[in-house]
């Protein structure tokens, strides 16, 4: 660690399991000023993350013992809220997406340009979690805890009490979240991106169409349920409540 490095700056945890590549990355990493730990496997991110919680995760998926995805849901289940930058040879749309939806921030692909994967590390930093109006409406038979990051469905009786929870990844309750605030409002793919994933992150737009099918599934949507997510035809989407269920 470089003299200029104090406790108070960054950590960043690399996982990459190529020596070459992890001594490398970390290196740098420390010459920008920050705290760095390095690992090469998804074993040894997690005991990690035990010890000392990072704010960014440079995770490889391609491991030798859990692979990234794995290693990315369970960092999100155990309540890590680290920006996790996610590395891989695998570029096809199906691999990107899954990396997000297991609840990644960012996707780099190798060989990668090691200014640009330094860039996106401040970007990450940079980022902060959305928060959300909470006067604005909720969705009939939702209920939104936006503290608590969680969303419940009435099976009968009161939403919340009993209701059954339904298991959203980061990305899709912040998108829930942003649809649910700005009600009747057309929003492009475009600002969807910037204000769900932020806009020092580079998505393909159509990732946006992937996601709001994966909530509308999760959700339990169906014509009758009080609201629907609406394509907008070269726009984007927009969240409209049945008439008396607010505005």
């Amino acid at each position: 660690m470089t003299d200029s490095v104090s406790p108070g700056d960054p950590l960043v945890l690399v996982v990459e399991d190529d020596e070459n590549l992890r001594i490398t990355l970390a290196d740098n990493l420390e010459d920008e000023g920050y705290r760095v730990r390095a690992v090469d496997g998804g074993r040894a991110a997690l005991e990690a993350v035990e010890h000392e919680r990072p704010d960014v995760v440079v995770l490889d998926i391609m491991l030798p013992d859990v692979d990234g995805y794995a290693v990315c849901r369970s960092l999100r289940q155990r309540g890590l809220t680290a920006k996790v930058l996610m590395l891989t040879a695998r570029t096809l749309e199906d691999d990107v997406v899954q990396g997000f939806d297991a609840g990644a921030d960012d996707y780099l692909a190798k060989p990668y340009r090691l200014r640009e994967l330094l860039a996106r590390v401040r970007a990450l930093l940079r980022r902060g979690t959305p928060r959300a109006d909470t006067s604005a409406p909720a969705l009939p038979g939702l209920a939104i805890d936006r503290d608590a990051r969680t969303v419940t469905v009435a099976g009968s009786g009161e939403v919340g009490a009993g209701g059954r929870a339904i298991d959203l990844t980061r990305t899709e309750f912040d998108l829930l979240v942003f649809l649910v605030d700005n009600p009747g409002k057309a929003l492009s793919r475009d600002t969807i991106l910037e204000k769900v994933w932020g806009s020092d992150v580079v998505v393909d737009p159509r990732t946006v169409d992937n996601f709001v099918s994966n909530l509308k599934r999760k959700l339990g949507w169906t014509a009758g349920c009080g609201y629907t997510i609406k394509a907008v035809r070269g726009v984007g989407y927009r969240l409209e409540l049945d008439a008396g269920q607010g505005s």
